[in-house]
């Protein structure tokens, strides 16, 4: 039997001359010590953004460190997340292969998982053209308004029934789904009007297990086998969620085609001219003329990323802002006045006025700052390619730290201060990289446009409808919960009241 120290020299041999290898190899600077096996797994505390923002702030804003077995590439400054997505855009265009991609992304397959290629740009045109370009988003702002209506219309019935104190992370969630939804399949789940109770209950449920399964850590991801160990467990709730959801998307599917089948030519033919059509009626429009390429697969697969993607981003976003507002009141009543002043009181906000409020859109941008819905966007090089003069070795997670970068006194003056009028009179070239909750480059966030309507529409209208307050004269607290979108750690309560004037538009 091999004596244990001879074992333990052997490792530390090896160690030793991996670390000299690579320091030959000009890689961007590492935490030392990077150990066997783990690397710099032991650095991994939650919140995962703030850990790695005090790296950064430590050794540098361009970092390598070693997850496992994946080399991962740290950077968390305008200038070299400007370089990752310009010069090096191609370089970095691909997704890490990840446990929740093999299994919730179609094995890789769907638009936020698949490798830069030709399949990855169709989905994205379709994406774009048939659901999320200008010209589709404005024949759908009804299904939009509609909703939020419906949300102040659920406020003032929760408000009145409970002395003005209102829960709003269910409301936010709730109205985002139903907009998605209602995009995609045209149906609700929220609300009064839902006409299947059943398949909305089921449907509430996939979503629930879909955001707790997401904001799990996955350890075989860095260390592979680990799944031999205890990673198995986590990986059969992968599978089974999949099979829910992939039955529950081709009941919709399904659904849609029956009717095709059921109605008659002149129905067809006046369906296929309705600009209101849904994602699934234009997708299956596509499966009859490519049914090899369209498969229902694909279809399933588009619906899920725009669903998850869409709904705890943009509700969170929603929540974060109403906070922020909550504990600076000064900024809260510029936005009400802002929007007193343009809409008027005879009328609820619209879609259309959102470009007509510049301090609602700096109030927006700030909290995006601030609280970005995506605090980490993660990139993989499929080549080899120079950052910040330093060799990085094709197949490297590529880690771009947006909070960081957000929350970082050198990029933006009293970072850690809400102040929207920052951003007054800033545009896009003048900020440049310092703020980018969408993302940047080829793999940006398809769907900003909408985001940035909903946000805008909901939250100016909950502020052009209600007084609010907080429920006691204690500060919002802002603590960050876990998960990839940080959300807020405790669900936001607060008290509102409705404002006389606005009240007879509600009903």
């Amino acid at each position: 039997m091999v004596p244990f120290y001879v074992i333990l020299s052997i490792v530390a041999f090896i160690w030793i001359t991996k670390i000299v290898l690579e320091k030959n190899k000009n890689l961007p600077p590492s935490p030392f010590p990077c150990l066997p096996i783990v690397g710099h797994l032991y650095l991994v505390k939650s919140p995962l953004y703030r850990a790695l923002g005090k790296l950064s702030n430590r050794y540098g804003p361009v970092l390598m460190l070693q997850f496992g077995s994946r080399k991962t590439l740290l950077v968390s400054s305008p200038d070299a997340i400007e370089e990752c997505l310009t010069t090096n855009d191609i370089a970095f265009a691909n997704r890490p292969h990840l446990l929740a991609g093999k299994h919730l992304g179609y094995d890789y397959t769907t638009i936020a998982w698949s490798s830069y290629g030709d399949h990855w740009r169709n989905l994205r045109r379709i994406a774009i053209l048939e659901l999320l370009s200008a010209h589709r988003l404005q024949t759908l702002n009804s299904v939009r308004e509609e909703e939020v209506r419906l949300l102040a219309k659920r406020v003032y019935e929760s408000a009145i029934k409970c002395n003005g104190i209102v829960e709003m992370k269910s409301m936010f969630f709730e109205l985002m789904l139903n907009v998605l939804m209602m995009m995609i399949a045209g149906k609700r789940y929220y609300g009064d009007s839902v006409l299947d109770v059943q398949e909305g209950q089921r449907f509430k449920e996939i979503v629930k297990e879909t955001f707790g399964l997401m904001e799990t850590t996955n350890v075989s991801d860095y260390l592979p086998w680990w799944k031999w160990l205890g990673g198995r467990a986590l990986e059969k709730k992968f599978v089974d969620l999949r099979g829910k959801r992939d039955m529950f998307m081709q009941g919709l599917l399904d659904e849609h085609k029956q009717k095709l089948i059921c109605g008659s030519e002149e129905e067809r033919e006046i369906e296929k001219k309705d600009e209101k059509k849904n994602l699934i009626q234009v997708m299956l429009m596509l499966q009859e003329k490519e049914p090899k390429y369209y498969e229902d697969q694909l279809i399933k697969g588009l619906m899920q990323v725009l669903l998850s993607a869409g709904t705890d981003t943009s509700s969170g976003t929603m929540e974060w802002m109403l906070s922020h507002l909550l504990n600076n009141p000064e900024a809260l009543k510029k936005g009400q006045d802002e929007i007193d002043n343009y809409v008027g009181e005879d009328r609820l906000l619209n879609e259309s006025d959102i470009s007509n409020l510049p301090y609602l859109r700096c109030i927006i941008n700030e909290t995006m700052r601030m609280t970005p819905a995506g605090p980490l966007v993660f990139h993989e090089s499929r080549k080899d390619c120079t950052v910040g003069g330093y060799h990085v070795p094709s197949g490297t997670m590529l880690l771009m730290n947006v909070w960081a970068m957000h929350n970082d006194p050198k990029n933006w003056e009293e970072a850690k201060k809400f102040k929207p009028e920052r951003f007054i009179g800033l545009e896009g070239s003048t900020i440049g990289y310092k703020l980018m909750p969408f993302g940047a480059g080829r793999r940006r966030c398809p769907a900003e446009n909408l985001a940035m309507r909903m946000v805008g529409l909901a939250l100016g209208t909950l502020i052009q409808c209600f007084d609010w307050e907080r429920t006691s004269d204690e500060m919002i607290d802002m603590t960050e919960g876990t998960g990839l979108t940080m959300p807020r750690a405790k669900p936001l309560v607060a008290k509102c009241q409705p404002r006389k004037k606005m009240a007879k538009l509600l009903f």
